[in-house]
């Protein structure tokens, strides 16, 4: 664990609407957004990785996510998503005068993408399990997951981390429910709800799903446009990501690599967090 002090921050996204994060260590800032359903949590072992090898890890929970703003009149489309990425790394590069490279998983890549082909703004990007083409029935066992209880929500933390063990049964689970508790929050019925707004996945015309089609062809057609260095990050057990596609993407790039993570499903980073770390590492270092 990193012994330098982690900071809490608070920046504008696009719609003026309330980004939280943090930021731990000193050097050249890393900026780190997670998949649709998480928060800037799932970074923390990362994160403290970078800070004890020169980097400022800022990590940010996206719109509607952990401690950020529910919006209320824009929209969870990857467009606003993009825009908030865009809006992250202007406000880092005025507050650290240096262009940040990007740690993107799933949503956060995409939503890198797409803040990159905007206009050019990273020093790099590193996009982990997401690539244009993408499993149909896994990219719907994902969202299934996440609508189940979106409503309802569970009894208890511990009824939440049994959902979880079924949906991946591959991972060890944890033996304590504290790193569960900052995905979720309680409301006043005592119920427990996971940490986003049940709009993000609606399906609806304001929910990431509105303008999916549309963004995953220009993140295709972007491949191509991106001039950076650009780490394709894919879990070998990925129900997401197929080895074939993930190759074809990084081949495509103008300056693509390519790494497969032994044992890790699409969530690379909880599954497999010092092998992830490791590679990214690799992949900062040969930037210097």
């Amino acid at each position: 664990m990193s012994a330098l002090a982690k900071e809490t921050l608070e920046a504008q996204g696009a719609d003026g609407n309330l980004l939280s994060g943090s930021v731990v260590g000193e050097g050249r800032p890393v900026l780190m957004l997670h998949g649709g359903g998480q928060t800037r949590h799932a970074w923390q072992r990362t994160a403290e990785r970078l800070a004890d090898n020169g980097y400022a890890a800022y990590s940010f929970d996206m719109r509607g996510h952990g401690d950020s703003a529910w919006v209320i009149e824009a929209g969870y489309s990857f467009h606003d998503y993009a825009r908030d990425a865009g809006a992250l790394v202007d406000w880092l590069k005025r507050e650290t005068g240096t262009a940040p490279i990007g740690v993107g998983a799933s949503l956060g890549g995409l939503s890198m993408i797409g803040a990159e082909d905007d206009e050019p703004r990273f020093r790099a990007i590193a996009l982990v399990d997401i690539v244009p083409k993408m499993r149909q029935e896994g990219a719907q066992r994902i969202i299934s997951f996440m609508t189940a209880a979106a409503q309802d929500g569970f009894e208890s933390l511990e009824a939440a981390a049994e959902a979880i063990a079924a949906y991946m049964p591959q991972r060890k689970r944890p033996n304590s429910l504290d790193g569960l508790r900052k995905n979720m929050r309680q409301r006043d019925d005592g119920r427990w709800h996971w940490h986003w707004d049940p709009v993000f996945a609606s399906g609806g015309e304001r929910s990431i799903m509105a303008d999916a089609p549309k963004h995953l062809l220009r993140f295709d057609e972007a491949i191509e446009r991106l001039a950076l260095p650009v780490l394709v990050v894919r879990g070998m057990s990925s129900e997401l990501v197929d080895e074939k596609d993930a190759r074809d993407a990084a081949e495509r790039l103008p300056d693509g690599r390519y790494v497969d993570i032994a044992h890790a499903g699409h969530m690379i980073v909880g599954d497999r967090n010092d092998a992830f770390t490791e590679a990214l590492l690799s992949f900062l270092d040969d930037l210097s």
